[in-house]
């Protein structure tokens, strides 16, 4: 009998792993997703709506894909998309538009996968610029906290000092342990107040809005987040999984998750892709030393993600009731990693880092021109400048 043979199975291993896959990947960043989905003109139970959509989304797109594969795949909700929905902020036609815009994007995903050239085409784009102009997106998300301290110290250093503290002993627990500290000082905040939680918020539900299609929305919304959703999430993603031995059903992926994103738009889902950096928890040795049966862990994933779903309305209603600057503190921490690899990322070619610069600069203004956000003026004066600076000799 070999070993392999002689070793009890047990699923508690690769269930373990399924778990903090998908408690990881929400209380990391759900309160990235609401701050985008407020500052693009949604209403609190919209924004709910959005998460609990996104949530039902993932779970179930998790488990399928994994089922049918038979291989690690997570998906995510886009969290530097989001952060570029609050850089971003309101578009020309208000809530319904920048739904308009989510409707595209989806469509996008779905052609990606179907014609392989617009890939390429993404491809094609700098990752230099791509990368700047997501740091310079959430760069202004990344200040709040230092915002936020000096203006109530003595609330948002408890969330801060634990999220330090966390960053040395287990940073993947630093977010979520932040988040929970934050939770209890929104709740002696509610205390003190004597504010009362509105129970019918408890309840997660689906506010669905008729999309409306403008140009600005198109050009200020859509472009750039189909570039942030593809060069920040699915291309990555699909190297972390080749880095573990595994090939991502392409096709299949951007159908799905595509497909996904459009028809659930109008509740308030505005991106779901491949994981990138969660990924690795259910895809790495430590999710399942058995390679064949890690998809075990996605499975589990995605069932925790249903259940997550259903506390979704919840802790919306948390954050919506939080004192001004906790959950913007708790989102500029989740996001201080991502600004550190797109920082990284955007200068690591020298000849790049003029047109880099450029763009982050742009991107970071916040300034809107014909209604379109600096997202997308800052892509295209990067690659103005990438263009006339070019070595021609």
């Amino acid at each position: 009998m070999t070993e392999a043979a002689a070793r009890p199975v047990s699923l508690a291993v690769p269930i373990g792993a399924g778990v903090v896959t998908a408690l990881v990947g929400f209380t990391s960043s759900f309160a990235v997703v609401l701050t985008g989905l407020r500052a693009a003109g949604a209403t609190e139970a919209q924004a709910a709506s959005g998460l609990f959509a996104l949530s039902l989304i993932m779970g179930f797109g998790i488990v399928g894909l994994a089922l049918r594969y038979r291989i690690p795949l997570t998906l995510a909700w886009s969290t530097p998309g989001a952060a570029l929905l609050a850089g971003t902020g309101a578009v020309v036609g208000g809530w319904p538009a920048a739904v308009g815009a989510f409707v595209v994007v989806g469509l996008a995903i779905v052609l990606t996968g179907a014609w392989p050239r617009l890939g390429a085409l993404v491809a094609s784009i700098p990752v230099s610029l791509a990368q700047a102009m997501l740091a310079g997106v959430i760069l202004p998300l990344c200040l709040e906290p230092v915002r936020a301290l000096a203006a109530s110290p003595v609330a948002v250093a408890p969330v801060v000092l634990t999220w330090l503290v966390l960053q040395r002993f287990s940073p993947r627990w630093a977010v979520p342990a932040a988040f929970g500290v934050a939770a209890v000082v929104i709740g002696l905040a509610l205390l003190r107040s004597g504010t009362s939680v509105p129970t019918d918020g408890l309840v997660p539900t689906l506010s669905p809005v008729a999309p409306v299609w403008t140009w600005q929305a198109a050009v200020g919304v859509a472009l750039p987040l189909y570039i942030v959703t593809m060069a920040s999430q699915n291309i990555p993603g699909t190297a972390v999984m080749a880095s573990y031995g595994y090939t991502v059903p392409w096709r299949a992926s951007m159908t799905v998750t595509g497909a996904a994103t459009a028809a659930a738009a109008p509740v308030g889902a505005f991106a779901v892709n491949l994981a990138a950096i969660s990924a690795a928890l259910a895809a790495s040795p430590d999710a399942e030393p058995d390679r064949d049966r890690r998809w075990i862990a996605a499975v589990t994933a995605g069932v925790a993600y249903l259940v997550l779903a259903v506390g979704s309305a919840a802790l919306a209603t948390l954050v919506a009731l939080a004192p001004a600057g906790i959950v913007e503190t708790v989102a500029g921490l989740a996001l201080l990693g991502t600004l550190a690899s797109a920082l990284a990322a955007s200068t690591q070619h020298p000849s790049d880092r003029v047109p880099a610069a450029i763009t982050f600069v742009v991107a970071a203004s916040g300034v809107a021109v014909a209604g379109i956000g600096s997202a997308f003026w800052a892509l295209v004066a990067g690659l103005v400048v990438r263009a006339v600076t070019a070595d021609r000799g």
